[in-house]
């Protein structure tokens, strides 16, 4: 999981989780490492994309393992190639493939293809969990919610918390959930509060990626906010609305920035942090990836 914090007037908040599929591994893992040795006497905030093949390979046991990505994302397959190196280093032999050419046997995951043909000890899921429906049912993707015997990560349920609409059945739940309530801003159904003609709200899409379906309305043309009213007008339930936040910009040499801190958690432990920031309050596709350098002076 990858929690995002932003520093903002109240200070620390969350704005969500990517329990899904959430990427940025290398950037936080080899790209920081990197440039940290640029910066002394500064160090990397952990490394992420390590602790995370360490995790697989451990699962695996030297079973082989799929790496799983959608075919013509090319950033999707850039991380699998990427974890596919860290496992190799690790003697976990790796496999990239697409989702249909799992099979699953008796709840055991196979991998068919041209260059291995077999059982496999674990699978990587880097394909969206909201996608899965869309394939053959041959393919036999009910498996990674229920019947699977072979160890996934992440599993089919992380679209649960992933859903931008998971706080508003929090109530409902037995875990606390303390910390993540203290700093999740209020969290709506659309229907439920007056956000057309107010900035005290943001609109998301229950399964919005990078950013792509969260609105802002002093951020979009008025075009583009009606297109977005309409939709949440027709499709509520698709929708969530979260109490704005007001971000707190950093000075830099290209002027103001805000960044964003997201905080990796694998096997339920912190493994690392993945920094961004924009030119507005807003982090998206065009959010720029950079170092984050922890100093050592209290």
């Amino acid at each position: 999981m990858r929690f995002d914090f932003h520093f903002t007037t109240e200070g620390w908040r969350i704005s969500e989780v990517n329990s899904d599929v959430p990427g940025g591994f290398a950037e936080a893992s080899d790209f920081t490492a990197a440039m940290a040795v640029h910066f002394p006497p500064t160090q990397p905030a952990g490394d992420p994309g390590s602790v995370w093949a360490d995790a697989i390979a451990r699962t695996a046991g030297g079973g082989r393992v799929a790496l799983l990505a959608a075919p013509g994302y090319m950033e999707d397959q850039q991380i699998m190639a990427y974890l596919a190196r860290k496992l190799a280093a690790r003697d976990c032999p790796a496999h990239p493939a697409g989702p249909a050419q799992l099979q699953w046997r008796n709840g055991i995951a196979h991998l068919d293809s041209e260059w291995f043909s077999g059982e496999l000890a674990a699978v990587v899921r880097f394909y969206q969990g909201e996608w899965l429906p869309r394939l053959p049912r041959r393919c036999g993707w009910q498996n990674f919610f229920r019947g699977g015997r072979t160890p996934v990560g992440n599993p089919g349920c992380a679209v649960i918390s992933e859903s931008k609409r998971f706080p508003l059945v929090w109530d409902r739940l037995q875990t606390p959930l303390r910390l993540w309530r203290a700093l999740l801003p209020e969290s709506s159904d659309p229907r439920s509060v007056s956000w057309r003609k107010s900035d005290e709200w943001v609109l998301k899409a229950a399964m919005s990626n990078n950013g792509d379906d969260v609105h802002i309305r002093e951020l979009m043309s008025p075009r583009d906010w009606r297109r977005a009213d309409w939709s949440v007008r027709l499709f509520p339930k698709n929708w969530v609305a979260q109490r704005r936040f007001q971000s707190l910009p950093l000075p830099t040499p290209d002027g103001p920035v805000y960044p964003c801190i997201g905080v990796y958690t694998i096997d339920g432990r912190a493994a690392g942090a993945y920094a961004r920031y924009s030119a507005r309050p807003l982090i998206d596709y065009a959010a720029v990836d950079v170092a984050l350098l922890i100093t050592d002076d209290e």
